[in-house]
């Protein structure tokens, strides 16, 4: 089974320009932890509720901050014609509980949660993808 038939397709995204007060709204409009974030068409980085946590409210930022301030620029993909034991395996070992979904020439259509896996894939699957992201570390350890 292919990421693409398991994968959200309504995805909304946001500016790096927009302050992290319109992102947090947004998230709790569409009720989203994460969101993409875009610039002249193409994908810059992810902002996630944990982002907004710990790279803004912890460090005393204001709601007028950035998204580019807060986000993480590096993005990790998968792509949609990939299989869901390979992108749930890559999740474990990158420990993303979420993935935006490219086509093959880069443009985004979608995004993979771990709860969309463990709805349609076998349980060995999920198992892996569960057990490497609860390991510590990843791109948002606070024990770093």
């Amino acid at each position: 089974m292919q990421i693409g038939q398991v994968m959200t397709r309504a995805v909304r995204t946001t500016s790096p320009e927009v302050s992290i007060q319109d992102a947090a709204r947004l998230m709790a409009e569409i009720d989203a932890g994460i969101l993409p974030v875009g610039e002249e068409d193409k994908l810059v980085g992810m902002v996630t509720d944990r982002d907004l946590a710990l790279r803004a409210l912890a460090q005393g930022k204001g709601p007028e901050c950035k998204v580019r301030d807060v986000m993480t620029p590096e993005v990790k993909y998968c792509f949609e014609d990939e299989e869901v034991g390979d992108v749930a395996r890559n999740m474990a070992e990158q420990k993303l509980q979420r993935l935006p979904v490219m086509n093959r020439e880069k443009r985004l259509v979608g995004i993979v949660s771990l709860g969309d896996i463990a709805i349609q894939a076998d349980s060995d699957v999920v198992d892996t993808a569960v057990t490497g992201i609860k390991e510590p570390g990843g791109p948002h350890t606070q024990t770093s």
